[in-house]
């Protein structure tokens, strides 16, 4: 009987184990979507996570675990770096080797953390060159020989100075340089699908992909960066006879964990959802919810949350709900992490996208070219179309009167050329048959283009002013007229 209660005590408490287990929430994590430094979709983003961690039994990737796993900050900036990097060698010097060592190891453990460039690289060198000669006082050449290894492969003609090492020093540093250049060398060749993109190994910059270098075995640390785009560090094995890498900078470079997990888009849904999918692989959770801020430039936005199942690759659900200002109503938030974590869609303040049902952040903001109507009665505005035709026919009697211009001056040419003795003291002789022909023409011709001017500058006034008269109006229209003896010109302005 002892053992059978036994037995029956083990299997409700197995039984109560495997229900928590098989109750428990998702491992999810949340990342906005869109413009990474528009501090509305970041705040929004903010605001619906933190509704979600409030709610009991939520299991979510802090934004500090993000960043940890993606982008490792160091403990403080450059120069707090540099400082206990002067430390140590203030310790080295004082014959403290052991808390010197601890303070190297630590410098070289925050080094990878920042930006990778040449002060970083040069930070690096500082770094394992002290911990090179820190070692040699500990006894340790293997870890010394190591530590000046670090330097030489990516820069072999780096020399040490002689005011800061000794002869026997120096001469190691150079047998290892010529042991490294005669030793063997791995093929690594480096791409990226955003080329050229620069290449940093060890922070420092060693060329643009596609990249092929021929490098000692040994783990480097890989950075790629185009632009803003950063790659994700990486620890990189370079082994064998040849290492082959290929970094995919448009999703890598496409994310960032500041001020709130982001992931960058410029609106194309379905490299975003792979990317979400792809990310959240990469964090090693069950269900990634991204959120977006949509709408059009004049009307309500609306704050819309998709959740992805990462291990299938699908999408569970999406629903959105309507922000005021800068923010979400509070119930309206909340009834959108109730449906993105149960999927309860009976909330009046909640629209949920279907297969049968595009949601108004989904739907296109395509302009359609209709004839305006009233805003009452619906019926086509008869001054706005009366004023569009009087400033068309002013723009055809302005471009009259330029035609009239062009066609005038060969004839004026002629008339006035010295050549053809048409003028003489400024007057026609009568007898010149010829010039009093092209005179008349000419003065038919300046008749003829004063008339369309004059008309063209009537009826872009008119027709401006019967814009002005219509009902509903946009800006106003501004029209100037010029005409000269080099030609005219007429400028019209407004809102059609």
């Amino acid at each position: 009987m002892t053992f059978l209660k036994d037995s029956y005590s083990m299997v409700v408490v197995l039984a109560l184990a495997l229900g928590g287990v098989a109750g428990a929430a998702p491992r999810r994590v949340v990342v906005a979507s869109g413009d990474c430094k528009d501090a509305e979709l970041s705040g929004q983003s903010k605001a619906l996570y933190d509704k979600l961690v409030s709610r009991p039994g939520e299991n979510v990737l802090s934004a500090a675990d993000f960043a940890e796993r993606l982008f490792p900050r160091p403990s403080g900036s450059f120069d707090d770096i540099q400082r206990q990097l002067e430390a140590a060698q203030g310790q080295f010097y004082e014959a403290r080797h052991a808390k010197a060592a601890q303070a190297i190891d630590e410098v070289l453990r925050q080094v990878p953390r920042l930006p990778p460039g040449e002060a970083r690289w040069k930070l690096y060198v500082d770094a394992q060159l002290l911990l090179a000669m820190n070692q040699r006082a500990l006894g340790k050449v293997k870890e010394s020989d190591d530590a000046f290894r670090n330097v030489l492969r990516l820069e072999p003609a780096y020399t040490l100075d002689p005011d800061y090492y000794t002869p026997s020093t120096r001469q190691a540093f150079d047998k290892l340089r010529g042991e490294l250049a005669r030793g063997k060398k791995v093929k690594l060749s480096v791409k990226s699908n955003l080329s050229p993109s620069e290449v940093f190994l060890d922070g420092r910059g060693v060329g643009q992909t596609p990249l092929v270098l021929q490098v000692p075995a040994g783990t480097y640390d890989l950075r790629v960066k185009k632009g803003e785009a950063l790659s994700f560090p990486r620890q990189l094995p370079v082994q064998g006879v040849e290492t082959p890498v290929l970094v995919d900078l448009a999703y890598e470079g496409a994310i960032s964990a500041t001020p709130f997990p982001c992931l960058a888009s410029e609106g194309e849904g379905g490299t975003e959802l792979a990317h979400a999918v792809r990310l959240g692989g990469t964090l090693g959770v069950e269900e990634v919810i991204v959120v977006r801020l949509e709408g059009m430039n004049s009307g309500p936005k609306w704050l819309a949350a998709t959740v992805l199942n990462v291990e299938g690759g699908q999408k569970l659900r999406e629903g959105g709900v309507k922000t005021q200002g800068l923010d979400a109503p509070s119930e309206s938030l909340s009834a959108l992490v109730d449906f993105v974590t149960t999927g309860n869609k009976d909330q009046p303040s909640l629209v949920v996208a279907t297969p049968n049902h595009q949601p108004p952040w989904e739907q296109p903001s395509v302009a359609v070219l209709t004839p305006e109507v009233t805003a009452t009665s619906g019926a086509v505005r008869p001054l706005r179309v009366v004023s569009y035709v009087t400033l068309g026919a002013g723009v055809a009697a302005l471009a009259g009167a330029g035609l009239v211009r062009l066609s005038v001056q060969p004839e004026w040419e002629e008339l006035t050329d010295p050549k053809n003795g048409h003028l003489t003291g400024g007057k026609i002789q009568a007898s010149d048959t010829r010039g009093v022909q092209l005179l008349r023409s000419v003065a038919k011709k300046q008749n003829t283009m004063v008339g369309l001017l004059v008309g063209s500058g009537a009826a872009l006034a008119t027709g401006a002013v019967l814009f002005l008269l219509s009902p509903n109006e946009a800006p106003p229209v501004s029209v100037g007229v010029m005409a000269g003896p080099d030609g005219a010109g007429a400028t019209l302005s407004g809102t059609f």
